[in-house]
């Protein structure tokens, strides 16, 4: 009952908060410099063809008139229509959101499975290999923009060796999708066992996600060994080394008091990834929310930047709100 009451108390949080993020971003976003209308209609566009144009997209209302038949469509489903597709905003999103997740997802398994790994043998030994390279890794990872690794790696895996395909999306042009069963192109390309086309969109799949892991992976290997290490000069530690206790077990004890700040950061960076893969996403041509996303601000086309931002926030608030009930799970002192 306490977990249920948590889960309405929180789900209830979401509502205000979403129309908040929905009001500032409606509002921003008409203040961006340029005109749609005008880059909808054309530079040979009369000053009748722009009226009628303003009228039907509704632009010559008032900006709270606008923001009410917005709101209005939005609890219908209706996101508006993008200007740059022509299509439903809510379809474009729907046919998109797998393509990022499947890059996401991926990219945030290797971080944990990875990053937690470097992270707890370097604070375990100090002095070893690992503890340097993951200290040179940390400092060359934060350095570097991960737009600017994914084309160096494009140069270098596909244009001068070869070893890549050519970075056009999450198949090759003449390699048919699977039939969308989850969205996620190796999970349907093994339930329906379409062996070629798993190993076509690993293919395409593995720069991108090698990209944004080499990029994001520092912060949950930096937390990690900090964590880590700081449980490991406790007090509670030294006393189960005085005891006598096996160090499999006091480092076992260790990794698990560590866990909390580390799922924190964990859904921090899952979170963050929705959004800081726009430009990878744009670089490997991937057809997720970050190509669209980028193409809506180049276009301004509001409906589609709105229902992006839309996803986002509703994406980072179940994010956060896993973290919060892993955390209480994982460190019983916290309760609903």
């Amino acid at each position: 009952m306490s977990m249920l009451k948590y889960l309405t108390r929180r789900i209830l949080m979401f509502i205000p908060l979403a129309i908040g993020v929905i009001a500032v971003v409606f509002v921003l976003i008409r203040l961006m410099p340029g005109d749609p209308i005008a880059r909808m209609a054309g530079t040979l566009a009369t000053e009748s063809v722009i009226q009628s144009l303003t009228e039907q997209l509704g632009l010559d209302k008032p900006i709270w008139e606008q923001f009410v038949i917005y709101v209005r469509g939005v609890l219908t489903g209706d996101l508006g229509t993008s200007l740059n597709t022509g299509n439903p905003v809510a379809e474009d999103l729907i046919l998109r959101i797998p393509a990022t997740l499947e890059l996401i997802t991926y990219t945030m398994f290797n971080c944990i499975l990875i990053g937690v790994l470097i992270g707890a043998r370097s604070a375990i030994n100090e002095k070893g290999i690992v503890r340097r390279i993951a200290d040179v890794y940390g400092l060359i990872a934060g350095a570097l923009a991960d737009f600017w690794v994914g084309l160096m790696l494009i140069y270098l895996a596909f244009f001068r060796l070869g070893w890549a395909p050519a970075p056009m999306g999450r198949l090759g042009i003449l390699t048919a999708a699977p039939p969308r069963i989850t969205g996620f192109i190796l999970v349907d390309s093994l339930l329906t066992g379409n062996w070629a086309t798993f190993a076509e969109g690993f293919a395409h799949l593995f720069l991108p996600v090698f990209v944004l892991t080499f990029c994001m992976m520092g912060q949950i290997m930096k937390m990690s060994r900090s964590s880590i290490s700081d449980i490991l000069k406790s007090d509670f530690i030294a006393y189960s080394k005085m005891m006598g206790l096996p160090k499999k077990v006091i480092r076992r004890y260790a990794i698990k008091n560590a866990l909390p700040p580390v799922v924190t950061m964990i859904g921090f960076v899952y979170g963050f990834l929705l959004g800081g893969a726009v430009l990878v996403e744009t670089v490997f041509a991937w057809g997720g929310l970050g190509q669209y996303v980028t193409q809506g601000v180049a276009n301004r086309d509001y409906a589609a930047i709105q229902g992006f931002m839309i996803v986002a926030t509703i994406f980072s608030m179940l994010v956060y709100l896993v973290v919060d009930i892993v955390y209480m799970i994982i460190d019983k002192r916290i309760r609903f």
